[in-house]
């Protein structure tokens, strides 16, 4: 079952065109990879489907972004509820200058939830993200204290607190050592039972390791999308070969 589906969709910024007639669906409980050369729509791609592309200027497009049926451009969509439904997580971990438990808990208390359930929730967040076992005895700690890859999994423990459907990822990974990587890319594995994944990514190696489809992009458009094992395996079109063999990009 697919739980998103973009048809036909354009975007501009003033008059540069962006993303041209995209056309993909993303089945629910599956990770997908956009990859793809620097500047070719990836990122773009994504902040589609929160609707953070509405706060750049001069931002317009045309096509339909359905998720669960719906098309979230439609007039009577609530935006802050969009981006609850639909988490993301950047390239750079961005914990806010709070304590660790504060960090989790911030999205809770905005929304009024009483303080026995958000510390509930964020124990059970922290468990998520694989980085309950290692925070537990200093949470009121500063976020920052923590090391990098543990500020990208608190920031997924932050997303995850909100209860969303689907959880967006803008190169989480690339800012990290290898060890790192490998706790981030375990807890994708685990994440995906209960939420549709959408990973940038320019590690084709990831790509493989981590996704179930893999949607490769260039100068705007998707060249070609389909399982990861055959994209990888038997491009159908000779530029995904060429860039995934690393003959450009």
């Amino acid at each position: 079952m697919d739980k998103i589906k973009v048809k036909n969709l354009n975007v501009y910024f003033g008059d540069a065109h962006i993303l041209k007639d995209i056309n993909v669906n993303i089945p629910n409980n599956t990770v997908t990879a956009l990859i793809g050369p620097s500047g070719c729509g990836k990122s773009t791609f994504i902040r589609t489907l929160n609707r953070m592309n509405d706060l750049i200027p001069k931002f317009s497009h045309n096509g339909n972004v359905c998720i669960d049926g719906k098309d979230i451009y439609d007039c009577d969509v609530d935006v802050v509820d969009l981006r609850k439904k639909v988490g993301m997580v950047f390239q750079k971990a961005n914990p806010f200058p709070k304590s660790i438990f504060e960090n989790v808990a911030y999205g809770l208390r905005i929304h009024g939830i009483a303080d026995d359930i958000i510390a509930t929730k964020v124990e059970e967040s922290l468990k998520s993200a694989a980085l309950w076992d290692e925070v537990k005895d200093k949470l009121n700690s500063s976020a920052m204290s923590l090391s990098g890859g543990q500020q990208q999994r608190l920031c997924i423990a932050r997303t995850i607190a909100n209860n969303p459907e689907v959880i967006l990822m803008d190169e989480p990974c690339s800012a990290l050592d290898p060890i790192s990587t490998k706790k981030i890319e375990d807890l994708i594995h685990k994440l995906k039972k209960d939420y549709t994944i959408i990973i940038v990514t320019h590690n084709m190696q990831q790509a493989t390791r981590v996704s179930n489809y893999t949607s490769f992009f260039l100068n705007g458009e998707i060249i070609e999308s389909d399982k990861t094992e055959r994209l990888f395996t038997n491009p159908k079109d000779y530029r995904t070969e060429d860039y995934i063999t690393g003959r450009f990009g």
